[in-house]
């Protein structure tokens, strides 16, 4: 039986994670799954293991929170050991956040097959610590399991030979569309007060939005002229709070707690549009077929601007309110990308179960002469 290490430790990592071993699963491979408690607070944790019925896992590494070294570095030395131990087949790690870092590096020094979800998502600003995360965790893959066409010609343009890339689709879809008729089945529109297309969603959490307070003063400008027009529910991410508590947000800016898995879906789908810093929304959004303006000045997930229904809108708020105008009068039509069907699970499933064991991580000599990990 081929014994395959799953990797999830953090909120991004759950909906991404659970088809994957669902699919495994199915097909008798032995999953042992490995939380790294990266996220640890209940309202980002245990309520989404809940929501999508994720089994207890095996393992915990209780990593915690800390900067970016301290992380990946406890990260490592836990998971070193229990690698050994397990000795799987292969390890799975998903999304770009430092346990999959941290986990991807001990497995390419320790021998498994490394297999990453998400592979070849690229948003090109190296200020970003998820793109430093996800860069580093191609190049040490064996398998790199991409999400759609662009995030392979990614892939392609950086060297890598085309027997590691497989274009599987969308793991985050999988979830959504198992569970959406359940999500769409919650109560949290009456507990909010909230009818249907009748308010605006929004999300923010990246570094660059709210941990400095000039720009996050900005957003907040931005939201509350918007909020003018369009009343707006900000459901509080746990970084986030306190700089927005210490703030204060406009009249038309209502501040609820961080939502479950399911509500949150059943928010987004039910709003008129949702803004975010967050790149699976982005995802779900162009799923669901709601318009979607990201508060970003780029985007690893381009082809829900190309295919789906996200606008980029940076992060100057004149030019947010601009774009939020714009999308208000004119809604983008919706669209899905190809392969965004729900069964990107099994896909993956095929590829670890059926592409054999043989070594495939690209020594130097098998990258072209062109390929690194300076800005592309």
């Amino acid at each position: 039986m081929t014994r395959i290490v799953c990797v999830a430790g953090a909120r991004p990592n759950y909906m991404k994670i659970k088809p994957v071993m669902d699919a495994l699963e199915r097909r008798g491979a032995d999953v042992i799954l490995v939380h790294t408690g990266q996220h640890y607070d209940e309202s980002m944790n245990d309520v989404f293991f809940l929501d999508l019925g994720i089994r207890t896992p095996d393992r915990y590494l209780g990593a915690g929170s800390g900067s970016h070294a301290q992380q990946t570095g406890r990260v490592m030395a836990a998971f070193e050991p229990l690698l050994d131990e397990l000795a799987p087949d292969a390890v799975v790690v998903v999304g770009d956040i430092n346990s999959t870092l941290a986990c991807a590096l001990v497995t390419a020094k320790a021998g498994p097959l490394l297999a990453h979800v998400e592979a070849g998502l690229r948003s090109r600003d190296w200020s970003m610590p998820e793109e430093v995360n996800r860069v580093a965790t191609d190049r040490v893959s064996d398998y790199l399991l991409a999400p759609s066409p662009d995030a392979a010609a990614n892939l392609r343009a950086e060297g890598y030979r085309e027997d590691q890339i497989h274009v599987v689709g969308n793991v985050m879809i999988d979830t959504l569309l198992a569970n959406l008729d359940r999500a769409r089945q919650s109560d949290v529109l009456d507990r909010h007060g909230l009818t249907r297309g009748g308010y605006g969603l929004v999300t923010l959490h990246r570094p660059a939005n709210v941990d400095d307070p000039g720009a996050l003063r900005g957003l907040l400008k931005a939201l509350g002229e918007i909020a003018g027009r369009c009343p707006l529910l900000l459901p509080v991410h746990p970084r986030a709070a306190d700089r927005l508590a210490a703030l204060g947000v406009p009249d038309g800016i209502r501040l609820v707690p961080a939502a479950g898995y399911l509500d949150f879906i059943a928010l987004q789908d039910a709003a008129r549009l949702v803004l975010t810093d967050s790149g699976g929304v982005q995802e779900e959004t162009t799923a669901l077929g709601v318009p979607c303006v990201t508060l970003r000045e780029n985007t690893e997930r381009p082809i829900t601007i190309e295919e789906g229904t996200n606008v980029l809108a940076g992060t100057d708020p004149d030019r947010i309110v601009d774009t939020v105008d714009q999308v208000l009068d004119a809604p983008p039509a919706p669209r899905c990308p190809a392969l965004w069907d729900g069964r990107a699970g099994e896909r993956i499933a095929a590829v670890l179960l059926d592409g054999g064991t043989a070594r495939t991580r690209p020594r130097p000599t098998d990258l072209a002469p062109a390929a690194g990990h300076g800005p592309q």
